[in-house]
C-alpha cells in the first residue's frame, strides 16, 4: 500500500491511532468553525477593513487611513498579510469565509502538533498532552491574525526541536516559515528568541563538535533575522513588539493584563499535571529547555494572551523528555506514515464541515461588539463629522466605513491619548468635555450601561436619539 512518508524513523505496526493527527486537526477545525465566540473580538472587523483597503490600494498603509483622530498619523500595519487573507476570506464567504480560514489555521496547528507529540510519546501521554497544550488556546480562540500565526509557530518550533535532537544543523528550509511569520504577526520576535536556548541545547549536547554546532547556530540566526527584516516595515516592524509591550495603556487592555488567577485557567491544570509527572517519573529535562519552559510560564501569568503561547511550545518542548520517561521511541504512536487512504478521509470531513458551516451562514447582528441598530439609527449627516465611541465599537465602525474616535489599535494612538480617553471614560467630565471641545465631537456612540453613557445622558447639550441593548446613541445640541 502506497504511504505518504514524513520522516525516516521506526514504525510500529498501524493501529487505531494511525489518525491521530488527522483526528486532532478536525476536532481543532469543527470547533473553530461552530464556535460563535470566534467573532467576538472587536479587532476583527478593523483587521477585515484594512486588507480590503489593501486590495483596494494594491500597498500597504503607513499611516492611519481609519481614524479621524490620528488620521494620516504613522501607523505599522504589521499584520497586513494576516489581514490580507481575512479580507479575502471574506470577499468569498462573507463570515462563514473567515471562521473557515481560522479553522484551517487551527486543524493545521494541532495536526502538526499531534503528529509531532505522537512521534516521542505513547498514545495516552500523546492524547493528554496534546489535549492540555491546546486547551491553553481556548481563551484566545479569537478571528484575529495571531491564530493564523500559529502555525508557523508549530512547525519552526518542531523544526528547531527536531534538529537538536538529531544533532544537525538547524534547516534553512525553515527560514520561509520566518519571513511568512514576520508578515502575518509580531509573535515572530518569539520565534526568533526560541532560537537561542535550543542553539544552547545543541552546544551542550554536542561535546567534542561544541564550537562547530555553536557556529552553525548562530549563522542561522543570522539568517532569520535577515530574513524576518523582510517586509514593507523593515526595522521598525522589528522594533515594533518592543514598542508595544512598553507602553503603559497596555495593561489596560483586557489580553495585556496578568493572568486571572482568582478562576481556574487552563495552564494552570497543565502546570499540576506537569509537575506530577516531573516528580513521579522523575523526568530529566536539559537546562536550555527549563528556561524555555520558564520563560513561557512567566509570559503566560505577565500577560493572558500568552497563555496559548505556553500551551503550544511548551507541550512541543517537553515532548521529548517526557517521552523518555514514559517509554522508548518503539513505543510511540504508528503516525510517522499517514496512509493515503486516511489523508482523503480527513479532507472529505472537513469538506463535509465546512459544506456544514455555510448551510447556516453567520448573520452578525447586535452583540457586545456590533452596535447594528444603534449605528443605524444615527443620521448619515451625523457619522461623516467627528464622533466619540467606546473602544469596543471602533472596529465595526471602520467596518462600516465610518472613522472612529479610537479603536483597537492602541499602539498607533499611543500612551497620552489613551491615558486621556481611559479617563473620560471613567467617567470624568472634565476630562471628556475637553475632548469633545478639542476634536469638536457632534455625536457619540457608547455601550449601554457603561459609566461615560450614564454620564453624557445627564449633560447639558446632549441628546439621546436611541438605545438598545447593546449601545446609546447620542447626538450634542450645544454649540
Amino acid at each position: 500500500m502506497q504511504n505518504l512518508v514524513f520522516a525516516n524513523t521506526r514504525v510500529v505496526p498501524p493501529s487505531r491511532w494511525l489518525s491521530f493527527p488527522l483526528i486532532a486537526a478536525l476536532i481543532g477545525y469543527g470547533v473553530v468553525l461552530f464556535t460563535p465566540a470566534v467573532l467576538n473580538d472587536p479587532d476583527t472587523y478593523w483587521h477585515v477593513a484594512s486588507g480590503v483597503w489593501i486590495l483596494e490600494h494594491h500597498s500597504v498603509p503607513h499611516v492611519d487611513p481609519f481614524s479621524f483622530t490620528m488620521a494620516g498619523h504613522p501607523w505599522v500595519a504589521h499584520e497586513w498579510l494576516s489581514e490580507l487573507l481575512m479580507a479575502l476570506a471574506y470577499r468569498a464567504g462573507g463570515w462563514n469565509g473567515v471562521v473557515v480560514l481560522f479553522g484551517i489555521a487551527t486543524a493545521t496547528t494541532a495536526g502538526c502538533l499531534a503528529w509531532y507529540l505522537a512521534g516521542r510519546l505513547r498514545p495516552l501521554a500523546a492524547v493528554v498532552t496534546l489535549t492540555l497544550g491546546m486547551t491553553c488556546l481556548s481563551s484566545s480562540l479569537l478571528a484575529r491574525p495571531h491564530l493564523l500565526a500559529l502555525p508557523i509557530l508549530v512547525l519552526w518550533t518542531i523544526g528547531l526541536l527536531s534538529a537538536q535532537e538529531r544533532r544537525a544543523s538547524p534547516p534553512l528550509r525553515l527560514l520561509p516559515l520566518m519571513l511568512i511569520w514576520a508578515n502575518l504577526h509580531a509573535s515572530f520576535i518569539f520565534g526568533l528568541a526560541l532560537v537561542i536556548p535550543i542553539a544552547f541545547d545543541a552546544f551542550f549536547e554536542a561535546k567534542r563538535d561544541g564550537w562547530r554546532v555553536a557556529r552553525a547556530w548562530a549563522l542561522f540566526f543570522a539568517a532569520a533575522l535577515a530574513t524576518a527584516l523582510l517586509t514593507p516595515h523593515g526595522w521598525h516592524g522589528l522594533l515594533f513588539p518592543f514598542q508595544l509591550t512598553a507602553m503603559e495603556n497596555v495593561a489596560s487592555i483586557g489580553e495585556w493584563q496578568p493572568l486571572d488567577l482568582h478562576s481556574l485557567q487552563p495552564i494552570e491544570g497543565a502546570l499540576a499535571a506537569l509537575l506530577y509527572v516531573v516528580v513521579s517519573r522523575r523526568v530529566r529535562v536539559s537546562a536550555p529547555r527549563l528556561v524555555i519552559v520558564a520563560g513561557l510560564m512567566y509570559l503566560a501569568y505577565r500577560h493572558s494572551r500568552h497563555e496559548m503561547l505556553a500551551g503550544i511550545v511548551g507541550a512541543a518542548v517537553l515532548a521529548e523528555p517526557l517521552g523518555r520517561a514514559f517509554g522508548s521511541k518503539q513505543e510511540a504512536l504508528a503516525v510517522r506514515r499517514l496512509q493515503l487512504q486516511g489523508v482523503a478521509v480527513g479532507l472529505a470531513f472537513a469538506a463535509l464541515l465546512a459544506g456544514l458551516r455555510f448551510a447556516f451562514p453567520i448573520v452578525r447582528g447586535d452583540d457586545p461588539v456590533s452596535p447594528v441598530t444603534a449605528i443605524s439609527a444615527v443620521p448619515d449627516s451625523l457619522l461623516t463629522t467627528p464622533g466619540f465611541n467606546s473602544y469596543e465599537f471602533g472596529g465595526y465602525l471602520i467596518f462600516r466605513r465610518v472613522k472612529p474616535f479610537v479603536d483597537g489599535r492602541a499602539d498607533m494612538y499611543g500612551d497620552p491619548f489613551i491615558l486621556a480617553y481611559v479617563d473620560a471614560m471613567r467617567p470624568d467630565r472634565a476630562a471628556f468635555e475637553k475632548l469633545v471641545g478639542q476634536y469638536r465631537i457632534r455625536w457619540a456612540l457608547l455601550a449601554n450601561r457603561s459609566p461615560a453613557a450614564e454620564m453624557v445622558a445627564k449633560l447639558p447639550g446632549w441628546r439621546r436619539i436611541h438605545a438598545d441593548a447593546v449601545a446609546v446613541a447620542f447626538v450634542r445640541d450645544g454649540p
